[in-house]
């Protein structure tokens, strides 16, 4: 059947779900009273949302989401859910202490947005998300080549405002940020990464779009710069992996170096990456990485 004829009988079987459920992840969209009967199941944990939020009034909020620890937000209109989840977080309740986010503020612990064309990852998009400070785990699906642009980074971060993500995020294990793409238009550096490395001391993972144009010079700047001492000075995560994907890099002779110490200084536990790059710049960058390990 097509997904769309599947809506109304599963909302009406949704509707019937008792208070034991815990678990739901469909990949059909929900009616707005199977959603809201969902909202209001309090051992829920994990949830699959598809499709747009439903449309509330000031006097309809709902009156607290259940202790999700594990949200999926698919479909294509994910800035929805995010907005509504930034309009919950500024309203009034009249219970001091408890809001409609209260609860999920705490529990949420991995936070999956899939499939987002056509949205371009900024300020707007994340700034609902340095609600939930608790996140392990925070997955954007995204590709910068499945916009109606296909030669326009949708990338729209700075590193001002990576760090005040990361500071927001300090328990983050896993941490993907749409897939790197080669326009090299991005205004992120490798001093969002530094920054990154500092405040989310637990991360394993990293996928980040980051310019790699002077990306000697920043290093340099990054190794050397004053105004970068009291980071230098503070523990590092135990990142592993760095997911580079399409990011370019064009190095000379003693630069590659440069570029493996730089990296190592900001990033003390990473290590070769599996993933295949046609680069060979990042090639022999994670070879090096790979004959640093083995010393």
């Amino acid at each position: 059947m097509p997904r769309a004829d599947l809506k109304d009988p599963l909302s009406s079987v949704v509707l019937r779900f008792g208070p034991s459920l815990t678990r739901f992840i469909p990949s059909v969209p929900l009616s707005d009273a199977a959603i809201n009967h969902l909202i209001r199941l309090p051992h829920l944990r994990g949830w699959r949302v598809e499709g747009p939020p439903p449309s509330y009034s000031a006097l309809s909020l709902p009156l607290v989401f259940p202790p999700l620890a594990d949200l999926t937000i698919g479909g294509d209109n994910p800035r929805g859910w995010l907005s509504l989840f930034e309009h919950l977080e500024d309203s009034t309740s009249p219970t001091p202490g408890v809001t409609p986010l209260s609860v999920m503020k705490e529990s949420l612990e991995c936070l999956d947005i899939e499939n987002t064309p056509n949205h371009t990852i900024d300020v707007s998009f994340i700034s609902p998300i340095q609600i939930f400070r608790n996140l392990s785990t925070l997955f954007i699906q995204a590709d910068c080549y499945e916009t109606d642009d296909e030669d326009q980074c949708t990338f729209k971060l700075n590193d001002d405002d990576v760090a005040k993500l990361t500071m927001a995020l300090p328990q983050l294990e896993v941490l993907i940020l749409g897939a790197p793409c080669p326009e090299n238009a991005c205004a992120t550096t490798v001093a969002c990464l530094l920054q990154i490395s500092v405040h989310c001391v637990k991360l394993q993972e990293l996928t980040i779009h980051f310019n790699t144009t002077n990306i000697v010079d920043d290093l340099k700047n990054v190794l050397g710069d004053p105004r970068f001492a009291e980071l230098r000075s503070s523990p590092r995560c135990a990142l592993s992996y760095l997911g580079v994907w399409q990011t370019p890099l064009t190095v000379d002779g003693l630069d590659i170096e440069v570029v493996v110490n730089g990296m190592v200084d900001i990033f003390p536990s990473l290590g070769p990456c599996e993933e295949e790059t046609h680069n060979l710049d990042w090639k022999e960058f994670f070879e090096r990485i790979g004959e640093l390990r083995r010393i």
